[in-house]
């Protein structure tokens, strides 16, 4: 899997960038803070995700005096060549097509085209709350498997059916119709709860490898569902009864008590919890070591490397955690594109390097 080219123009800072064509191997984005590097990679994750993973809202994608921001790009995947062009207006929804053909589903474009971004919005992951976790989690399960992001719009839509019956009830014992969304969503519930185990359960031996490589020490990863059995079969069963455990419960608080909207992933190292670790540069290598194990995780399922995107991956390293991390990036296979601040920060095993300044890109050439 290959991004062959891409195009940004009127993206944040960037009026008009192509870059054409995009090398193999390690390559590195140079520039000052605030110059647009970051705002590269934003643009080329927007042509597969088909969102920004800073803003959840189109105005601050399209620079200042323009009506709407375009990214456009080709990738080279199994199923053959396909060429995404992304319209981004001020208000309302991107307009996506793929080969020159509209889009139906996110899914659709996630099944072809395999990436993975790291940057530092994903510190929250390690020290945030448990909704970053669960978010992570996720985004590791579609990124494996696409068409299992079905499971989750399942799962989400019995979970708002069912509090909606509890926050509507105001009788006596239980709101009429309950038994129906409880089945629902032990149903939806259980079937997410397998999949978040198995995504997990691919992603945790990479993620430890990667972190041991960097640190001399294993990074453990442990997915806590909410509702757990001894065997995948004995999920629903158990689903059952912790929801009537709960009952009085629910029906005293108005809101489901029970389900993977309430899962965590803990994460250790050294017998410490992620909030206790040592150093932020320890909590910075977990996360990006969590992105890593999710890119090689997806290596090993789809037979292929994705496309790997690392923002600023060195800031909060000491000069010889820098310098495995470099080495370990530049000898991954297929495309890994990075962002530092200084040439000082550039890989020894650096394939192609762009300078960037005020949305501007100039190749510096191969290595």
């Amino acid at each position: 899997m290959r991004l062959l080219w891409v195009e940004l123009r009127d993206f944040r800072n960037h009026v008009l960038t192509r870059i054409d064509p995009v090398p193999d191997g390690l390559l590195v984005a140079v520039g000052p803070n605030g110059e647009g590097k970051t705002n590269l990679l934003e643009g080329i994750h927007f042509l597969y995700a088909l969102a920004s993973p800073r803003v959840s809202t189109n105005a601050p994608l399209v620079r200042e005096g323009a009506q709407a921001a375009y990214v456009r790009g080709e990738f080279d995947t199994r199923e053959g060549k396909a060429l995404v062009e992304v319209e981004i207006p001020m208000q309302g929804a991107a307009r996506v097509q793929v080969n020159r053909s509209p889009i139906r589903r996110k899914r659709d474009l996630r099944r072809q085209v395999r990436a993975v971004l790291f940057g530092p919005f994903d510190l929250p992951i390690v020290i945030g709350e448990p909704g970053k976790r669960r978010t992570f989690m996720d985004e590791a399960l579609t990124t494996l498997w696409p068409l299992k992001e079905a499971l989750l719009t399942a799962y989400d839509r019995a979970l708002r059916q069912r509090n909606r019956l509890f926050k509507e009830w105001d009788g006596p014992g239980v709101p009429p119709g309950i038994d129906v969304w409880d089945e629902a969503l032990v149903t939806a519930g259980a079937a997410l709860i397998c999949a978040r185990t198995e995504a997990m359960q691919r992603l945790s031996p990479f993620a430890s490898e990667e972190f041991k490589a960097l640190a001399g020490y294993d990074l453990l990863t442990m997915y806590t569902a909410n509702v757990t059995a001894p065997e995948p079969e004995g999920v629903e069963d158990a689903f059952r009864a912790r929801i009537a455990e709960r009952r009085n419960d629910e029906l005293q608080r108005r809101t489901s008590l029970v389900g993977p909207h309430r899962d965590d992933l803990d994460l250790a190292v050294r017998d410490m919890g992620a909030r206790a670790f040592g150093s932020y540069g320890e909590t910075w290598a977990a996360a990006l070591c969590l992105r890593l194990g999710l890119a090689g995780a997806v290596a090993a399922e789809i037979g292929e490397p994705p496309l790997l995107l690392v923002d600023d991956p060195f800031s909060a390293l000491d000069p010889v955690r820098r310098d495995h991390i470099g080495e370990r990036l530049a000898a991954r296979s297929g495309q890994v594109l990075i962002t530092v601040a200084d040439s000082a920060e550039v890989p020894s095993g650096a394939h192609a390097i762009w300078d960037i300044r005020g949305g501007s890109v100039t190749p510096r050439g191969a290595l």
